[in-house]
């Protein structure tokens, strides 16, 4: 009779799953469909604060945000329902244009 050998060691599997990024006050986020169906046209927003009082389904969060517009100033403060899986993030705010600034003769 063959001898038996033991059963070969299993190595742990990995976490498939990648670590999620925190959303936090100051963020910087580009919100599209993927991050709510209501994105219909991406935005961008600023965090001002996580609601994390408001209880919601696994994975969702509610944010209370400022909207920027194309020159990268707040237009208008919202509060948005949003995946937090879907949102991207903007290393920066939308770049401004330029101001043009005068030297003052000393």
């Amino acid at each position: 009779m063959p001898e038996r050998q033991p059963p070969p060691k299993l190595e742990p599997k990995p976490d498939p799953k990648p670590v999620l990024r925190q959303i936090r006050s100051g963020d910087v986020l580009y919100l599209t469909r993927s991050a709510s169906p209501q994105f219909v046209r991406p935005i961008s927003v600023r965090v001002i604060r996580v609601l994390t009082d408001w209880h919601t389904y696994h994975g969702w969060c509610w944010i209370d945000v400022y909207q920027l517009g194309a020159r990268g100033d707040a237009v208008d403060r919202r509060s948005l329902y949003v995946w937090c899986e879907g949102v991207r993030w903007r290393t920066a705010a939308p770049a401004s244009p330029a101001t043009a600034r005068r030297r003052v003769p000393a």
